[in-house]
């Protein structure tokens, strides 16, 4: 069960990280469940999620459908992003954007005491390692090796990709490790996920499908200043992660259409002001859901296409 035969596709679902972003992303998959009478995991036998990627892969794997996702953050949005205002802001030239603790209380009761092993589908979500300055990544036990992670409560794997310097404190939930976002350095989880799927579920590249779904892209104005500038030309605006995040994602859609080529890859990531939204924009809520119905609704065929009629092969965890 966890060797699929090699001559059958198997399918990825790839989730970008994205703050309340991540409300466009479950209310795409919503809407296509809805419109195909799906449970549109079955679709997918891997699925890989970074930051709010993370948590709502967790949610999928965990058996919630992407309605009750949508709802989630509509729901607690507002308590994990305080509106901030005056000296508040200045704050955050010094310190974290906001405390742990709304994330961590809406995380613990999405999940309750699941552990991230008892997930139904295979899992692969990233984190960063702070302490030693490595990657961390978090994965299902769909291999005889993988011998640690199941045992982890699905909130403190939540909490770990989705920790997101500046805006929170890192968290050291998991065995004391100085754990941070899995985005500052796979916000685009692709290449993780095929990897995997490659190398350790041992799935042939001409058999793997990937559906990825971004949380918009931008459109931004690089400023003449940057051509010649210092610290603060590249700290104004946040240029220097905006650019790093954008570069490190469109590496690994390029990356991932050399390898399958770009008929097996389907990116969905709409172009956007440069403004329209942000990672704590709580108050566009409606207007990722209004996104999310109008895109899924133009992409439907291809997923229909592509993906609707795959049935994942049932997982059976190594360890339990």
């Amino acid at each position: 069960m966890n060797n699929p035969a090699q001559t059958k596709p198997f399918h990825i679902l790839s989730l970008d990280g994205g703050g309340i972003k991540g409300i466009f992303s479950a209310a795409v998959l919503a809407a296509i469940e809805d419109d195909l009478k799906i449970n549109i995991v079955d679709c997918f036998d891997l699925i890989a999620g970074t930051s709010t990627g993370g948590i709502i892969a967790l949610g999928l794997g965990l058996g919630m459908k992407p309605r009750e996702i949508v709802e989630f953050y509509v729901r607690e949005g507002p308590r994990i992003f305080p509106h901030w205002c005056g000296a508040k802001r200045l704050q955050h030239w010094v310190y974290r954007k906001f405390s742990s603790e709304p994330l961590i209380a809406a995380l613990k009761s999405c999940f309750k005491d699941k552990r991230f092993g008892d997930s139904k589908k295979r899992l692969i979500i990233p984190s960063y390692n702070l302490g030693d300055d490595d990657v961390y990544i978090f994965r299902t036990p769909h291999h005889d090796r993988l011998k640690r992670d199941y045992k982890v409560p699905a909130w403190k794997v939540a909490l770990a990709t989705s920790s997101a310097p500046t805006f929170f404190s890192c968290t050291r939930e998991v065995d004391s490790v100085r754990l941070v976002d899995g985005g500052v350095w796979a916000n685009n989880p692709t290449m993780i996920a095929i990897i995997e799927a490659y190398g350790t579920v041992k799935i042939p590249l001409d058999s793997l499908w990937v559906f990825s779904i971004g949380t918009s892209d931008a459109v931004s104005h690089r400023r003449q200043r940057l051509n010649h500038g210092g610290i603060i030309s590249w700290a104004l605006g946040n240029a220097a992660v905006d650019v790093i995040m954008r570069g490190q994602s469109l590496a690994a859609y390029h990356q991932a259409t050399h390898l399958l080529g770009r008929d097996r890859v389907e990116r969905l990531n709409p172009k956007v002001a440069a403004d329209e939204f942000s990672l704590d924009g709580v108050h566009k809520a409606d207007d990722l859901i209004g996104k999310g119905a109008h895109h899924s609704r133009v992409f439907m065929p291809i997923f229909t296409e592509k993906f609707a009629t795959h049935r994942a092969a049932p997982y059976g965890p190594m360890h339990t």
